[in-house]
């Protein structure tokens, strides 16, 4: 791929003066990168093999608090170091910004230099591997929705975040004039992404004013995390450069739709061929691909938490919305929870749209790949496709109403504890109880202008 670099490409860079700086990153618990910024030439001098953060960067929240009640991390525990070990394959260009390039780094204990379990690319590397023992490589695709606002991120701070006025002023679904005028934002990022080794298919105008999504080619569950968390960050920046914000909200006002991101998912041989494809079967699905279907279906409501991690992630779910409530699957219906793509094909596959534009996606993969992998482990059979409007389909199973549901079912799976680990479950379950008493304190706007004088 175009973009990305190899440590002798990084040093003749660096030799040409062509790159300057070299972000060393990882992932929080919040899908974004934090890290710091290093001169080039140390960088390839000594720290490509290792460098260090503090441990409170996989247990805070959005607002980088530090909660307690987390087993892996505390004030007790003095907050120690925790080893950044850059992953050189994920070494690339940053186009968008000058004389700079990007890599991701794992996240292991300073002393052991084990792999921390809870670091959402270990949680993903664990179900990738559990995959291909059975035989199987995970292959994904995640799309990424959003919306462009007017103003900038600081001028929209400053005023409290209220009149919020998005770019367009109508509904811009595949609405080429409407998105003409939000190229100096989608172009750029295009670009750039592809420039920075992230096989970027499109972005279109989606079912709202000021709503885009930004397309990204499918690849293996790991590069499809790596891919998405380095195009939400780029959107920030390049919309920031642009002087326009961007959220990822899920829902960011209660009479505008809401932005998702759908998980396209579909397990392939060792060979290079589609295990979820048999010729001839019904639809061309496989006995395999109806079992893992079965199993994210069985346990839809025990992961969705990792698809929908915040009070707000739930506002987004309602009828007639195109965001699902149930956790029904159908054939190419984007009333269910789970859309049967591409049937009858080689191309057959799965798509999760229960997930929020606020997922952490290696999580979320990881979730789906747990459930999948449970569902062909039990051998479960696939029930019937749900048809019609699914979201009045009494027998189908409901999606998590809130996040204390989404929280209470993560807790007691036993499927997730085996797949994942009772650190791993319990440190999420936290930040989940964290999000809830955050929230549970606060008055909001609602309360006051609904009380102030009639209550």
């Amino acid at each position: 791929m175009p973009g990305m670099l190899s440590m002798n490409d990084l040093r003749k860079a660096v030799k040409a003066g062509e790159i300057d700086t070299v972000l060393s990153c990882i992932v929080d618990m919040q899908g974004r990168l934090m890290g710091k910024r290093f001169h080039a030439q140390n960088f390839i001098d000594t720290s490509w093999q290792e460098t260090h953060c503090c441990n409170y960067l996989l247990a805070t929240d959005l607002e980088m608090a530090t909660p307690d009640g987390y087993a892996a991390t505390s004030w007790s525990a003095g907050y120690g170091d925790y080893t950044m070990k850059p992953d050189l394959s994920t070494l690339r260009l940053v186009p968008w910004l000058e004389g700079t390039a990007l890599v991701l780094c794992d996240v292991l204990d300073h002393h052991s230099h084990e792999e921390i379990t809870h670091s959402p690319r270990a949680v993903l590397k664990r179900q990738i591997a559990r995959c291909e023992a059975l035989g199987y490589t995970p292959m994904m695709a995640t799309e990424l929705e959003f919306f462009l606002f007017e103003k900038s991120f600081d001028e929209i701070r400053k005023e409290g975040f209220r009149n919020l006025q998005p770019i367009s002023g109508y509904n811009e679904d595949y609405h080429i004039l409407q998105t003409t005028k939000e190229e100096t934002v989608m172009r750029p990022l295009r670009n750039h992404l592809f420039a920075a080794g992230i096989p970027i298919e499109n972005s279109k105008g989606e079912a709202e004013a000021g709503q885009e999504e930004l397309n990204i080619r499918y690849a293996h569950a790991m590069d499809c995390a790596d891919y998405h968390s380095i195009a939400k960050h780029a959107t920030k920046e390049i919309a920031w450069q642009n002087g326009r914000a961007v959220t990822f909200l899920p829902k960011w006002h209660h009479a505008k739709v809401g932005s998702s991101s759908h998980v396209h998912q579909s397990l392939w041989t060792s060979d290079g061929g589609p295990a979820f494809f048999q010729d001839g079967a019904e639809l061309g699905m496989s006995d395999l691909m109806r079992s893992y279907v079965a199993g994210i279906l069985k346990y839809a409501s025990d992961y969705t938490y990792f698809l929908a991690p915040y009070i707000n992630s739930y506002k987004r779910f309602q009828r007639g919305t195109f965001a699902p409530t149930k956790t029904a699957w159908s054939i190419d219906n984007r009333t269910a929870g789970f859309r049967l793509c591409g049937d009858g094909t080689k191309a057959v596959r799965i798509e999760c749209r229960i997930g929020g534009s606020d997922l952490n996606p290696y999580l979320a993969l990881a979730a789906q790949l747990a459930a999948g992998i449970a569902g062909i482990e039990e051998k479960l059979e696939l029930a019937p496709p749900t048809t019609g409007d699914v979201y009045g389909a009494s027998k189908a199973g409901e999606i998590p109403r809130t996040l204390r549901d989404a929280r209470e079912t993560l807790r007691k799976s036993r499927m997730l504890r085996a797949a994942m680990g009772d650190d791993v479950i319990d440190h999420y379950a936290r930040a989940a109880e964290w999000e809830i008493e955050e929230f549970d304190r606060v008055v909001t706007d609602y309360e006051v202008a609904r009380g102030f004088e009639r209550a």
